[in-house]
């Protein structure tokens, strides 16, 4: 990481860690590499990750998730049908 930024990214992950959006993990072999940009008028940094490792290192579901239009196309015309949330855990 350029030395520049380095104050600055802690300040940024900091913030992240307390409002949940990041997590700290021990298993880093497949942690994303982050990418600092500036912002354009305010001397600020925005942080992104390169996802290309973690990709690299996923295993691949043999059954992904269709898109809206297939998924459509299965339930439409039937009389009931359910579905998870996946941020709440209900059915």
């Amino acid at each position: 990481m350029n030395l520049k930024y380095k104050e600055k990214v802690y300040v940024e992950l900091d913030k992240m860690l307390a409002v949940r959006i990041v997590e700290p993990v021990e298993e880093f072999d497949w942690v994303s590499p982050m990418v600092v940009h500036n912002k354009k008028n305010k001397g600020e940094i925005r942080i992104c990750v390169d996802f290309r490792k973690l990709n690299d290192s996923y295993v691949h579901d043999p059954f992904p998730t269709l898109f809206t239009d297939g998924v459509l196309e299965n339930v439409g015309g039937q009389e009931t049908y359910s579905f998870t949330d996946g941020f709440s855990g209900y059915h």
